[in-house]
Order: C-alpha cells, then structure tokens, then sequence
C-alpha cells in the first residue's frame, strides 16, 4: 500500500465516521425534548456534516479518479463506508443519543488535539477548526450526561442502559491497521493509543460525576476497517442516497 492510497482510506474513515453520525443526529431536527435543544443538537449535526464535507472533498483530490465528495458521499454501498459502527446505530431515546454523543465528543476532542499536529497541512487545518467546535459539543453533551445521570431515577437508569449497550462499540474507535502504521511513519495520521488513555482517563472523570458505572469485561465489536457494519448502515444509506441516485444528474 502506499502512502497515498493509506492517506485515502484515512481521510475517508474519518469523513465516513462524520457524516455517518451528522446523519443520524439530523434525525432529531423537530423532534427535540424542546427548542432549545433542537436547535443545539440540529447545530451539532451541522458542525458534523461541515468537517465530513472537508475531509471529502480532500479524500476525493487525494484518490484522484474524478469522484467529487458528493459521489464519495452518495454512490457507495454501505461495504465500501469505513465509519465507527458506533455512530450507524438507531438514536433510540433521548438518553442513548446523547450518551453516545458524548463518547464520541470525548474520542473527537483528544483526536483531532493530535491531529493538530498532522504533517499533512489539510488534515491539520481541519483538525484545528473542528476542536473548537468539538470543545463545545463535548461540554453540552458531558452536562446533559450528568444530568441524566445524577437526576431521577428514571433518568439514571436509561442513561446507564444506553451505556450498558453502546460500550461494546467504544473498543473500534482505537483500532489501527496497516493504514495508520503507514502514515504515523510518515507524521500524518495519529495513535491512538495516546488518544486511548486520555479517553478513558476523561469517561471516567464523567461516569463518576453523573454516578454510572462503567461496564466492565465487555467483548468489543470489530469490522468497521474492513467495511463490516450492522445492518442499520444499509438503512441509512437507503434513506441518504435515494434523491441523488433517483436523478444523479441533478444540479442543486
């Protein structure tokens, strides 16, 4: 592999990551506990969907076979997305979507810290705007966890059954392959064993302050790399992918 095709399949497993989850946020647009909330979730989905154009539109000029993002985005089936299986998962309710919000949050805060510091001057630049948002998403998200959390009873217990079942898909965020081997030789891409640390150092600190308990001796769910994905992805797809592939030739 060389460095150019492990800088492709990178950038796309970040985008996908992105725009997979920006998608399933978006599902809350008029559907929030109340407006305020809306809008700040409608405007995390937009953030979301912002960095997933970015990194397509490099991941396009990189691959260099004239696929523009939207091609990238909306004619690939769901084994050729490269996303966290973490973020294809259905919202469920208002606990799950932000427990798993601010997994991600936390992951996407110490990455794109260290992608900052990237080589490569584009997935640098967009490392270093994301984090300002990122900071942001993370501090709404790790509130409303405390406040599940260390509210009613009622609260408390969806917040830890949505952590109970969303933990086993934590594990693939930290997973490296050839493709991050390759290109941490060369000071683009970043380890994620550094990011794991600092993670599991913060969900901790957040677990403890909203009194849940993290699961323990969980088997963690593997494929998202090799383009394995549960079958809620191919639903989503379906959705996302209809208008552009009813009328591919439509200007927008």
């Amino acid at each position: 592999m060389t460095t150019q095709e492990a800088l492709f399949q990178y950038t796309l497993r970040i985008a996908d990551t992105n725009l997979i989850l920006a998608q399933r946020i978006s599902e809350w647009t008029g559907h929030g506990p109340f407006l305020e909330e809306d809008l700040a979730l409608t405007n995390i989905a937009l953030d979301i969907t912002g960095v997933a154009k970015s990194l397509l539109e490099y991941a396009a000029s990189i691959e260099n076979k004239g696929r523009s993002a939207d091609e990238l985005a909306y004619f690939r089936n769901d084994r050729q997305f490269y996303n966290a299986q973490i973020t294809e998962l259905p919202n469920g309710d208002y606990a799950r979507t932000i427990v798993r919000q601010a997994i991600v949050d936390c992951f996407d805060y110490y990455f794109y810290t260290e992608l900052a510091k990237s080589k490569d001057e584009t997935l640098m630049g967009i490392a270093q705007k994301s984090i300002k948002e990122v900071t942001y998403h993370l501090r709404h998200t790790s509130s409303w966890v405390e406040r599940f959390g260390d509210g009613t009873e009622e609260s408390h217990n969806r917040a830890q059954q949505a952590l109970n079942e969303l933990w086993q898909y934590t594990g693939e965020l930290f997973e490296m392959t050839e493709v991050d081997e390759i290109l941490i030789k060369e000071g683009i891409a970043v380890d994620l064993n550094k990011v794991k640390e600092k993670w599991e150092n913060h969900m901790s600190e957040l677990l403890e302050k909203s009194t849940l308990a993290k699961p323990e001796n969980v088997f963690m769910q593997t494929g998202s790399r090799k383009g394995i994905h549960t079958e809620h992805l191919a639903f989503i797809l379906a959705e996302m992918q209809a208008l552009p592939r009813m009328y591919p030739d439509a200007k927008w």
